[in-house]
């Protein structure tokens, strides 16, 4: 009776389609639980952190974390604002910004380290380079629906560049300023995880500690990092700003690893990129041709087949749970069902599920459950239904009832998730993409996604190989942003807000 209610007949049948692929995905899926202990594991994680051991945290950690994401996102974002203005206009633009946004943070700080080494250019960079081209689209988005009235009135013969200081930015100056203290939040979760690598941030610690089992260190960690997101808004302010910068411009580490970075760079541009058979052999020699077939064979065959399907696999299970654990989970945020007293609870939870990065969430799993998908997709599936479930909850405590509207159950299924239903679907197209950025990257832990051999390639200084794979992620992200977008407008969903920090930018909540 609930999919009656759906106003359109194509919402019921996207569902439908999403719900087949899904249960379709799980036969080839590795769900084991190979851990001989999990719950004994997880009472200790637990233990840990019911008992934070502050004292055992690292304070420079904590400063690195906030130093690395300030400066990528100021980078990132200058960056971003610039592209943002011909963004509309170039098709090789969006195509530069959307290669940009779809290789993963962790990607980004795997190449960078061959020329860089463990070092802040590496950890900044690889947050500055993909939120340049998430922050040229969002932030194009925001000046192509501002409100165009103060152009009209500016005097004949003014330059572009004034009329766009004068008339437009003080427009969307505020919505600009809105999503990029969203961005920075982002930045410090991509920050802890690429500790995880060997940056030496929060996250280099928390790996640490998980691994040798000091879950009171742990606990303590997660906890200053939860505390870092909640009080964002009081410390990250326009006065604020500035100091920020500059100081985490004098805080950040010293380098670590090779200091001759031009040499490093023009090695990694002019050789270790380029296929190998095309560093030993004449370009317009046919063997090189033929050479370049044979090493390309393998790698697609082999490695990208292989590892796309299980990305794919990964992605459609997590999608479809995460939409479940939304439709569950919204309510405790929402008023009208939580009630005055539960729904700030509800909403606290909802923003410590949100904070926590998925890499470091399918890490912990991983502990406990054993090396399976199944790690993965309960991570992607907690992180993004706390993301929907919380922007539901804020557009459900916006709805008007009717005086007689029916409580409980009957309010939720046949008054409140019908006329939602529409926005439900576009954040969850719109996480799509982003579900699957992050499938891939999984690979480093183990799964067998696409970043498992970009790991593998890597750990054998195969760079070349790398890049192909990366690639090949990257192709397939933008496949699915492509089948994401085309969705959105055949059900006339794609004018509704999409990102999580759009609805608060234009005061909806979120």
């Amino acid at each position: 009776m609930l999919s009656a209610r759906l106003r359109p007949a194509s919402y019921t049948t996207v569902s439908l389609w999403f719900l087949a692929v899904a249960l379709a995905a799980l036969l080839p899926a590795d769900l084991h639980v190979t851990s001989l202990s999990p719950w004994a594991d997880l009472r200790r994680l637990l233990d840990g952190l019911v008992r934070p051991e502050f004292v055992a945290v690292e304070a420079w950690s904590v400063v690195y974390t906030v130093a690395f994401a300030v400066i990528g996102v100021t980078l990132g974002a200058g960056a971003g604002f610039l592209l943002a203005i011909p963004f509309a206009r170039f098709r090789s633009v969006r195509l530069v910004c959307a290669c940009l946004r779809a290789v993963h943070e962790l990607f980004w700080a795997l190449l960078l380290m061959q020329v860089f080494g463990l070092s802040a250019a590496t950890g900044i960079l690889a947050i500055a380079l993909p939120y340049a081209g998430i922050c040229a689209k969002v932030y194009s988005e925001i000046i192509e629906e501002a409100d165009l009235s103060a152009l009209r009135v500016v005097p004949y013969g003014t330059g572009a560049v004034s009329a766009f200081v004068y008339a437009r930015l003080p427009d969307v100056a505020a919505s600009l300023r809105h999503y990029t203290l969203y961005r920075l939040e982002c930045a410090m979760r991509s920050t802890l995880v690429l500790g995880f690598i060997g940056l030496p941030t929060m996250g280099f610690y928390l790996e640490s500690a998980f691994r040798q089992g000091r879950y009171g260190e742990a606990g303590a960690l997660l906890f200053v990092f939860y505390l870092l997101i909640g009080s964002r808004r009081l410390w990250v302010r326009a006065r604020t700003v500035p100091v920020l910068i500059v100081a985490s411009l004098l805080l950040l580490p010293k380098t670590v690893g090779s200091t001759e970075v031009w040499p490093s760079l023009v090695r990694f541009v002019t050789q270790q990129i380029v296929p190998s058979p095309l560093r030993q052999g004449a370009l317009l020699d046919p063997a090189t041709w033929s050479r370049l077939w044979a090493w390309t064979q393998p790698i697609v065959t082999q490695q990208i087949l292989p590892g796309a399907a299980q990305t794919l696999v990964l992605a459609q299970i997590a999608l479809v749970a995460t939409a479940i654990g939304a439709l569950v989970l919204f309510p405790l945020t929402s008023r009208r069902f939580a009630g005055r007293l539960g729904q700030p609870a509800g909403r606290v939870l909802l923003v410590v599920v949100r904070s926590t990065p998925e890499y470091m969430l399918a890490y912990v799993l991983l502990q406990n459950l054993g090396p399976s998908m199944l790690p993965a997709i309960l991570a992607l599936s907690i992180h993004n239904a706390g993301i929907v479930g919380y922007l539901m909850g804020r557009h459900a405590d916006g709805l008007p009832y009717r005086p007689d509207a029916p409580t409980g159950l009957n309010l939720y299924a046949y008054e409140t998730v019908p006329r939602l239903y529409g926005q439900f679907l576009a954040y969850l197209l719109y996480r799509w993409e982003l579900i699957l950025r992050e499938s891939a990257i999984f690979g480093i832990l183990g799964v067998a996604t696409l970043g498992f051999y970009v790991d593998a390639a890597i750990s054998e200084l195969r760079i070349d190989v790398a890049v192909v794979l990366i690639a090949a992620t990257v192709v397939l992200t933008l496949c699915v942003d492509a089948l994401s977008r085309a969705l959105r407008k055949a059900l006339r969903i794609d004018t509704l807000p999409m990102r999580l920090s759009q609805p608060m930018v234009k005061g909806a909540g979120g």
